[in-house]
């Protein structure tokens, strides 16, 4: 296994892993359609539910600063240095942040978040059966479909057939987001044998299935968001050769593998939505929207779209894996507001927002967030 290939699967892994616990809440002050949120996903959606299932100490810088300064003014289970996508879609909707699902003392009554840093779409089985390495056990979207049927199963809704009211209660009100979900797949397999268009079909398989599940089992509205612009990462721009780069200065060959990946899935979603014609079903593009950004920064204010806020690499991307940020080798910068990359691996809330601002405000979701929001009203009439 070359050095690079080694750094590339070791920096993919601890990208989405996420340990720390918080909880906050918003002023519901402005009426919305939907009172609920159910997400799924990765480390770019988990609040907190991988603290519960891991404790190795490679994880646990993002319990210190500068992890947390911008928003929450101390470090949280947020590998940024404050909110994410889906904090910004709780803020949209009047909402409060979403609970991780392992935190049993929380308050579920507006959503509950089962997404878990280092997911993959695939069941663990398929990568030991194949030797591929992994630095821990990690879950599925299996596991995360089994919590979500536990936590039906705790509002008394076995199924839509012999508890319709119940199930109605749970799903009624409620937008179901699921977060970007494959990446670790892609990672995890970067160094076997198992080719890539194997793991991209098995990754869409599960994940298309996922979406099937949760519309059988009472969904109405639901977001998928497809894979984001990962070589535009910190850890890829100093991993990859310089010549293998893109349009807009980000590693070809790693932003490819999103783009056919997304295009085959959304092929999926056209044919979800004539299985289930009630349900409003949206795509949202992580990789557009990133590409956006990334293209138009300076409407943003973004000054530094490939090197790391926080970190302590000497190389131009300030990214170096042993010394990661939150260690005691590393620093920040002083305006995270300027940057895209947070950690090297993660991103800040600057351009979380901005992709937030992407997909509510402007056209990286279809059909549009503004036309989901005003179906569901429509419907209640």
């Amino acid at each position: 296994m070359s050095r690079s290939l080694q750094i590339h699967l070791m920096l993919l892994t601890l990208a989405l892993i996420s340990p720390f616990t918080h909880s906050s809440t918003q002023n519901l002050t402005n009426p919305s359609p939907f009172t609920k949120i159910y997400a799924f996903g990765d480390s770019f959606t988990d609040t907190g539910n991988t603290k519960s299932l891991t404790t190795l100490a490679t994880f646990r810088f993002a319990s210190n600063p500068p992890y947390g300064n911008t928003f929450f003014h101390h470090p949280t289970n947020r590998y940024s240095d404050g909110r994410l996508v889906v904090d910004f879609l709780a803020e949209k909707l009047s909402l409060p942040y979403l609970p991780p699902y392992l935190d049993q003392d929380a308050d579920r009554s507006h959503g509950v978040n089962f997404a878990v840093a280092g997911a993959t779409a695939i069941e663990l089985d398929f990568f030991l059966k194949n030797n591929v390495p992994l630095f821990f056990t990690p879950k599925s979207l299996r596991n995360q479909l089994d919590w979500f049927a536990e936590f039906l199963g705790s509002r008394g809704c076995r199924n839509l057939s012999t508890t319709p009211q119940k199930c109605g209660a749970v799903f009624d009100e409620a937008l179901v987001w699921v977060g970007e979900i494959g990446v670790n797949d892609y990672a995890y397999s970067l160094t076997s044998t198992v080719p890539d268009d194997i793991i991209r079909n098995l990754t869409i398989d599960r994940v298309t299935r996922f979406l099937q599940a949760l519309l059988k089992m009472g969904a109405k509205y639901v977001i998928a968001q497809g894979l984001p612009a990962t070589g535009c990462l910190a850890f890829s721009m100093e991993t990859y050769n310089v010549t293998d780069r893109d349009e807009i200065g980000c590693v070809r060959s790693v932003n490819n593998l999103s783009t056919i990946h997304n295009n085959i899935f959304r092929q999926n979603l056209a044919g979800l939505r004539k299985e289930f014609p009630d349900a409003v079903i949206a795509y949202a593009d992580y990789d557009n929207a990133y590409r956006n950004v990334v293209k138009n920064r300076g409407d943003y204010g973004i000054n530094h779209p490939f090197k790391a806020c926080c970190g302590a690499g000497p190389g131009e991307y300030n990214f170096n894996i042993l010394a990661p940020c939150g260690s005691i080798f590393s620093t920040s910068c002083t305006d995270p507001s300027e940057y895209i990359n947070w950690d090297g691996v993660h991103l800040t809330e600057a351009m979380y927002k901005a992709v937030s601002e992407e997909f509510f405000a402007k056209t990286d979701i279809y059909p549009s967030f503004r036309h989901l929001l005003e179906h569901k009203r429509q419907s209640v009439k």
